[in-house]
């Protein structure tokens, strides 16, 4: 009967028992599948990126990353699970013998898991924390790098007397692994402390009442007794892990004191000031101290296992703690500082801008004393004619729309928004240029399919440029290249551009042999055949013939084309990560890249420059500045986010250039006494350049930095006062303007020019800024560096000091001045009509402020432009205003706009002449003949004509310089007549 009823009971099971086989299959199966997934993706990340690196040539830089990343990732988990299991492991086997019974039935659940499957309970959260905790430290790879190859500076802080190289490259890995242990430990201590509560070793504390009950008349009162919740192998175990947390704690504070000289304190400035140096650094040591001490109590307690004694002594730390960190340093900064701040503060006002000069290299700018001359005479530029033919004209902030009607010819073909300056040398004569390279845009096609994206329209064509002194009479660019295929004095020989700044998806390039190309390369108009393509000859992708690599990509790109299409064959190659700025931070994550990479042909190829900088935040006494707010201006907005980090050291170590055709990178070492780079030089040795080997072309088109000069344009503004008084009162603090064009206030961006500064013998190549005084508007000081990088003072940083006694007028006061004179309204009156209902709208270009005549001069091309934005309406250049003193000057050159504010004759040529309604015409006059006294002839009559208007509106400042314009010119047409 019982075999009987058991058969029954177990038929009756089985088909309960076949779905629970079923279930676990279908579980492990769903779980091998996650797994297959997870992996596949994972090798095919490491493997498509060790692909991409080995075609550039940087597969270094990955392996190292790579090796150092994975050592961290096993050396850190490894630690977290070991310390984790051999705690677990500890409480379990000194858990009672007769453990209490449990009130919860979850602990006793876990209990009993525990008992059943001892080994896997504690491996696998072990585990799981440990890869936790190695994915955390993957994250300072270049902390472990940079410690490991450590350079000292040659500099010791001013404090504790510790080379810079102590604070950038050894204080942020002794953070880490600090950090790394006093975690461990904690969560160590956490999870044996768990395990001591399942096994009971750990359980809430009796409450036993001796003598009569609460509430019962009589006897003595009630006394309470609390049972020690520690069991003894619990109490010894947890005893020596809070011993070691508090060791490493206490070593954590010692070196928690030198974070005070890269901290922000109290908002006055970056590094140690007097209440750091007076009381938070000793109450460090004194923390430490105390930890050591409250470590040695719980060592003990292991012992004597009396929790009265390291638990009175854990109070009495967290109470000093308070009161040594927190309330005595900020009773001393209120009470004792703050009313004699200045007095306190000096010397460590004195050491922090000593340190912020030193750190952003601006300790040896010269600044010169500038009495500006506002009053103008006949002739007062003729020291200066050298630089006249140089001043741009040309905004590039304005021309980009002229530059996509005239030069876009099809709608996929684009520029950016703001175009670049650059120099080439035109007929033997360096020559500033406005450039832009023309890319392809795939918003502007009109089928956006997958093989028109990917595989048709993959590359751009041709470098386009205009002279940016001058302009076509009718006030169009005067192109120096131009058109597809390329004509004009760049000697363009590889015009074809595949990586560009608005290249930001895929593309598949290349074919298999005798095949028909695919890629479009030329529309058509320029030959007979109509449009050209070609196919694809060079490295810059990664080849996928290989139907395992072709699959990878697939899954990296999320997209199944890659392997359906036919189009995809075995020649093929997938171009991607196409902006300059990838490529560099992706060959060196170390680099900071500069916002504005820019194009240049070069030895008959089209290639990118992009300045890069190396940077810390840990340079001792430096003041800290966030990278993105300091270099963000009104040019800046469009172009590709920068790194939003705090810094207090940058150097311009290393100009980038990557080959527009084939992609390659190449990092030339440019700074090379920069610490910083000789450190990720041991690091990847070979990764670098020097810059010795750049062709002599490529050095004609570098450039000192924007982005750096912006930086340097900020701190300059508070630290060109280097007494510590004068600093602390910001008695001369000099602040950029914004932008006068500019709605939204933004600063004015600085301007790459050439010019002539006081007492050089011919115009440099240059980057310039000003300054006007905080809250008011005139101008404070101007700001110039040399940016030829083949000029012998490269680099050198002026400035010029305007006079207090007498006001120069800022680019404010300036715009404003010229927007509401009444010449000027004259001359756009019949643009733009009366209150703007005119058939164009006027565009004012970038204020330039140059050093000539002994004093600053402005010079604004100003821009008309049909309001019929439909019709393909552009700018083009109108007239040019000059303003010197009080004084302005409006012409259709500018050399008419020169001669009118300085009575007629500036003194010097533009090399420039216009006929009569031509804007900025560059035809040749000639000296003498009919053709000259006609032309002068006219311009008299022009001049006269609008110093009638200046009479009848009551302008007699214009009256009387226009009259002078009108006799010069007479006198200019006499000459030419031979009388």
């Amino acid at each position: 009967m019982n075999r009987s009823h058991r058969s029954a009971a177990n038929r009756a099971r089985n088909p309960q028992q076949k779905s629970t086989r079923r279930r676990s299959a279908l579980g492990i199966t769903l779980v091998v599948l996650v797994a297959i997934i997870a992996a596949w993706w994972l090798v095919t990340e490491v493997v498509t990126d060790w692909l991409w690196f080995r075609r550039l040539s940087f597969q270094q830089v990955f392996t190292t990353r790579m090796i150092t990343a994975v050592a961290l990732f096993l050396a850190s988990a490894v630690l977290m699970a070991v310390v984790c299991a051999v705690t677990m492991a500890i409480a379990w086997r000194r858990r009672p013998d007769k453990p209490a019974p449990l009130e919860s039935d979850v602990l006793d659940h876990y209990r009993q898991a525990l008992a059943r499957r001892t080994r896997l309970v504690i491996a696998l959260p072990s585990i799981v924390i440990g890869v936790i905790a190695g994915a955390v430290a993957t994250t300072h790879v270049d902390d472990v790098l940079l410690f490991i190859n450590r350079t000292p500076f040659g500099q010791r802080d001013a404090y504790f007397n510790k080379d810079v190289s102590f604070y950038t490259f050894t204080l942020p890995f002794l953070q880490f692994v600090l950090g790394m242990v006093l975690a461990t430990l904690i969560v160590g201590t956490i999870v044996a402390a768990i395990v001591h509560l399942i096994t009971g070793s750990l359980h809430a504390s009796p409450v036993r009442f001796r003598g009569p009950l609460p509430g019962t008349p009589g006897g003595e009162p009630p006394r309470v007794e609390v049972h020690n919740p520690f069991g003894m192998a619990a109490q010894v175990h947890l005893s020596i892990m809070f011993g070691l947390i508090l060791v490493v704690y206490g070593v954590q504070q010692l070196f928690a004191r030198y974070e005070f000289a890269i901290s922000d304190n109290d908002t006055l400035f970056t590094g140690i000031g007097y209440t750091d140096d007076h009381a938070r650094i000793t109450a460090r040591l004194i923390v430490a101290i105390i930890a050591f001490i409250c470590a040695a109590m719980f060592f003990a307690n292991a012992r004597l296992r009396a929790w009265r004694v390291p638990g009175t002594a854990i109070i009495l730390m967290v109470v000093s703690s308070l009161l040594i960190q927190g309330i005595y340093p900020a009773v001393i900064q209120r009470f004792d500082v703050r009313p004699s701040e200045p007095d306190r503060e000096r010397p460590y006002i004195q050491n922090q801008i000593a340190a912020t000069r030193q750190a952003y290299d601006i300790d040896d700018v010269s600044i010169t004393d500038y009495s500006a001359k506002t009053d103008v005479s006949h002739g007062q530029l003729k020291s200066d004619a050298e630089a006249l033919p140089a001043i741009r004209l040309m905004d590039p902030a304005i021309i980009a729309p002229t530059f996509e009607q005239l030069q876009q010819v099809r709608g996929f073909y684009t520029f950016p928004n703001v175009l670049d300056v650059d120099r080439y040398e035109i007929d033997g004569k360096k020559t500033d240029t406005v450039v832009a390279a023309r890319e392809i845009d795939i918003n502007g096609l009109p089928d956006q399919s997958w093989n028109n994206i990917h595989t048709v329209y993959t590359h751009g064509f041709g470098m386009v440029a205009s002279y940016g002194s001058r302009a076509q009479a009718n006030g169009e660019p005067e192109w120096i290249e131009w058109d597809i295929p390329p004509q004009g004095k760049l000697n363009e020989q590889q015009p074809r551009i595949y990586f560009g700044e608005k290249q930001n998806q895929y593309v598949i390039a290349g074919n298999v042999e005798g095949a028909d190309p695919v890629e479009l390369d030329t529309p058509g108009g320029n030959t007979a055949g109509g449009e050209q393509h070609s196919t694809y000859t060079g490295t810059g992708g990664v080849p996928i013939g290989n139907p395992i690599t072709r699959a990878m990509y697939a899954t990296k790109f999320g997209d199944m084309n890659l392997l359906l299409s036919g189009r995809v064959n075995q020649n093929s190659q997938i171009l991607y990560n196409r902006t300059p700025q990838e490529r560099v931070k992706a060959v060196a994550p170390w680099l900071t890249v500069d916002q504005d990479p820019y194009p240049a042909v070069v030895d008959g190829r089209i290639v990118w420059i992009a300045d890069a900088y190396t940077s810390t935040a840990n340079y001792p006494n430096s003041q800290h500045i966030n990278m993105q707010d300091t270099i963000s201006d009104s040019a800046s907005s469009w172009r590709q986010g920068t790194d939003t980090k705090q810094v207090n050291y940058v150097r311009n170590s290393v100009k980038a250039v990557v080959d527009a055709y084939d992609g390659s990178v190449k990092l030339y070492a440019w700074d090379t006494s920069d610490p910083i780079l000789k450190t990720w030089e041991k690091a990847f040795p070979g990764v670098l350049t020097d810059k010795s080997q750049a062709s002599p072309e490529l050095l004609s088109h570098l450039r000192y930095p924007q982005d750096l000069f912006k930086v340097q344009r900020q701190i300059l503004g508070r630290y060109h006062m280097t007494d510590p008084g004068n600093w602390y009162n910001q008695s001369d603090l000099w602040v950029v303007p914004a932008d006068p064009r500019d709605k939204s206030g933004k600063a004015e961006p600085p301007y790459y020019l050439s010019i002539k500064w006081p007492g050089d013998a011919a115009p440099v190549f240059s980057q310039t800024a000003v300054y006007v005084p905080n809250k008011r508007e005139n101008m404070g000081a101007y700001m110039s560096v040399v940016a030829d990088t083949s000029n012998p003072d490269y680099g050198k940083i002026r400035v010029l000091r305007l006079s207090d006694t007498q006001q120069v007028p800022g680019p404010n006061q300036t715009y404003n001045a010229i927007s509401s004179d009444q010449s000027v309204a004259d001359h756009l009156l019949p643009f733009v009509g009366q209150g703007g209902s005119g058939s164009a709208d006027a565009l004012y270009g970038n204020l330039l402020t140059l050093p000539l005549g002994d004093g600053l001069i402005y010079i604004e091309p100003i821009y008309t432009q049909r309001k019929d934005s439909s019709a393909g309406s552009y700018p083009v250049l109108r007239f040019v205003v000059a303003r010197y003193g009080t004084h302005i000057g409006i012409g259709t050159t500018l050399q008419e706009a020169l001669d009118t504010v300085f009575g007629g004759n500036s003194g010097a040529s533009t090399g420039e002449n216009a006929q009569p309604g031509q804007a900025g015409a560059t035809q040749q006059v000639p000296a003498t003949g009919e053709e000259a006294v006609k032309a002068n002839l006219q311009a008299a009559n022009d001049a006269f004509s609008a110093a009638d208007k200046a009479l009848k509106a009551g302008d007699l400042a214009t009256y009387q310089s226009q009259m002078q314009v009108a006799q010069a010119k007479v006198s200019e047409a006499m000459a030419a007549a031979g009388g």
